[in-house]
C-alpha cells in the first residue's frame, strides 16, 4: 500500500537492522505510511478505513531521528493492528479505547522483537524494554523513554528544555511563539503568550530559545489549550 519511493525513504529513516522487522510487519498488516513534514502538536497518527479511505494510513515526521521515528511509526502501526484484531467487538457496540489495554497489548507486542535484535543504543534499548510492561499512550508520556530517544536529536546549542527554564522567564518555540513561564504542572509549564497574555500549558520536554523579556506585553490569565510537541 506505500509506494516503493516511500518506502525506501522509510528504510533509510529507520535505525540499521530495523528495516527487515518494519517490512515484515508493514506486510503482516498493511498500511499506506505517508512521511509528514514536521508538526508542532503531534510525532504521527493513524486513520483507520472509512470516509472514502479504503485502508489503514499512518504519518511520521519525516524529522524525527532513527529511533523516535521507528518508536512512533510502531506506535502507529499497533493502532492499526488494534483496528482489525477489536473490528468486530467495535461494531457490535463495545467500546475500543485509542489507547486501552488492546492497544497496549499490541504495542508491547511489537516493542518486544525490536528489544529482543539489541540493534538499538544501550539507553534506547534498556528505555524500550522497561516501557514493555506499560507502554504509554504516547513517548510525550514515557519521561525516560523521551529522554532517551531525544539524546540523539540534533539540536541547536542555544535550545533548552522548558522545564529548565526558571519561573518568569522567557522563551521562544520553534514556531516563533514567544511566552512567559509559570509554575511546573506535572509534565507541563503553566504559559503566558507575550502577544495576547492567553494561558497554555508546554511540555515541560519541548524544546525552546530562551530570550530576553520584550518590553512590554499582556499579563492575560485565560487559558486556552496546549501548545508544542515533546521533542
Amino acid at each position: 500500500m506505500t509506494d516503493a519511493s516511500t518506502s525506501a525513504a522509510i528504510g533509510r529513516l529507520l535505525p540499521p537492522g530495523t528495516q527487515a522487522y518494519v517490512e515484515e510487519l508493514l506486510a503482516r498488516q498493511p498500511c499506506a505510511v505517508r512521511l509528514a513534514r514536521p508538526r508542532r502538536t503531534k510525532l504521527g497518527d493513524h486513520r483507520p478505513p472509512g470516509r472514502g479511505r479504503n485502508g489503514h494510513r499512518i504519518s511520521v515526521n519525516d524529522d524525527l531521528n532513527p529511533y523516535a521515528f521507528l518508536t512512533t511509526l510502531l506506535h502507529e502501526i499497533a493502532h492499526a493492528a488494534t483496528w482489525e484484531r477489536h473490528e468486530r467487538q467495535r461494531r457490535s457496540g463495545r467500546r475500543v479505547r485509542p489507547h486501552g489495554a488492546e492497544w497496549r497489548a499490541e504495542f508491547a507486542g511489537l516493542l518486544e522483537p525490536v528489544v529482543a535484535l539489541g540493534v538499538l543504543p544501550e539507553d534506547v534499548n534498556q528505555a524500550l524494554a522497561r516501557s514493555l510492561a506499560r507502554p504509554t499512550a504516547a513517548t510525550c508520556s514515557d519521561r525516560e523513554l523521551l529522554l532517551a530517544l531525544g539524546r540523539y536529536d540534533s539540536v541547536d546549542p542555544r535550545l533548552v528544555r522548558v522545564e529548565e527554564i526558571v519561573e518568569g522567564g522567557w522563551f521562544r518555540l520553534a514556531s516563533g511563539a514567544v511566552f512567559r513561564a509559570g509554575r511546573t504542572l506535572r509534565t507541563r509549564r503553566q504559559c503566558f503568550a507575550v502577544s495576547t497574555g492567553v494561558e497554555y500549558r508546554v511540555h515541560g520536554l519541548a524544546r525552546a530559545e530562551p530570550v530576553p523579556p520584550p518590553v512590554s506585553g499582556p499579563a492575560g490569565r485565560r487559558r486556552r489549550g496546549r501548545f508544542g510537541r515533546c521533542g
